[in-house]
């Protein structure tokens, strides 16, 4: 068990992920108080990552459920096996079993199809999961209302076999892109926190930490070209991700300096839309370039 704030920053750090001391603060809270984190933000920015590092850190396994318009308590919560049910039927039948014995047993746990729900509550006696709730703000607001349900008790009813409660409760993270807003009594069994896009220096700490081997000039440009980009109005500012892929990809050509060509050719490590593309190298990538660096010295004179 995580003792101190100071624990979760290292711990997070050895994992690759740089937390900063709000976010440190919040898991550890979460971890203390038994209560679910609901993670805010921007596509990118390290939300989901959060799960999966908790999971490596806890030893235990993360449950995923990815959220998406439509998405219904059957496909979260379980569903009875139908055609192995039906197989069971003309089983007993060829064996003969009596009629009116016939099915007894098709809707007990050895029929159930268990969703991420239902086996975050049902797994992990001795060591609970990490549950992930992803992108949360995709889902309809029938859906979210079950799952204010199901986080308030962590129980789960089947008609055919009873109440089913966790021994103990998951940790829980949720995240939401903001493509809509939650409601208020969903928020309010949650730790709230918006993560923001990284400042350079964090980025820099990030790259530093998931690329090993790179140039602290080349990191510094990269750093310094996406915190530009994202000032800009795209339809998808480029995400910490996206700078870690970039600065991979980089790494891989043997690029030491950014240049026009190499800007050019890699974009697509960046930018996701032809469109975003399209405006970035109108503007004039030597120019953007020259400005990135002007950014990253003044940086580095603030930190100085």
């Amino acid at each position: 068990m995580i003792k101190t704030i100071e624990e979760v920053e290292e711990q997070f750090a050895g994992e690759g992920y740089i937390a900063d001391h709000t976010l440190a603060t919040t898991i550890y809270l979460a971890i203390a108080l038994g209560k679910p984190i609901f993670l805010e933000g921007e596509p990118g920015v390290g939300k989901t990552e959060v799960a999966k590092v908790m999971a490596q850190i806890l030893e235990t396994d993360l449950i995923r459920l990815q959220c998406y318009e439509g998405l219904d308590a059957n496909t979260a919560l379980y569903e009875w096996n139908y055609p192995r049910q039906m197989l069971e039927l003309r089983l007993e039948e060829a064996r003969g079993i009596q009629k009116e014995e016939i099915g007894h047993n098709i809707f007990s746990e050895e029929f159930l199809l268990k969703r991420p729900l239902l086996r975050a509550i049902q797994e992990g006696d001795e060591n609970p999961p990490v549950l992930l709730i992803d992108e949360v703000d995709r889902s309809d607001e029938e859906f979210e209302a079950f799952l204010l349900e199901v986080l308030s008790d962590f129980q789960i009813t089947i008609p055919e076999i009873g109440t089913i409660s966790a021994k103990k409760v998951p940790f829980v993270v949720l995240t939401s892109n903001r493509t809509r807003e939650l409601h208020d009594a969903l928020k309010r069994r949650c730790l709230y926190l918006w993560i923001d896009y990284p400042t350079f220096k964090k980025e820099m700490d990030i790259v530093g930490s998931r690329v090993p081997g790179i140039k602290e000039e080349l990191a510094q440009q990269v750093c310094g070209f996406m915190q530009l980009m994202r000032t800009r109005d795209f339809y998808k500012r480029p995400g910490v991700a996206e700078t870690i892929d970039w600065a991979l990809a980089l790494m891989a050509l043997n690029i030491d300096d950014l240049d026009q060509k190499t800007v050019d050719s890699t974009l697509g490590c960046v930018l996701k839309y032809k469109e975003d593309i399209e405006k970035v190298q109108e503007d004039g990538l030597p120019q953007i370039i020259e400005k990135a660096r002007m950014l990253k010295d003044r940086a580095l004179k603030a930190k100085a």
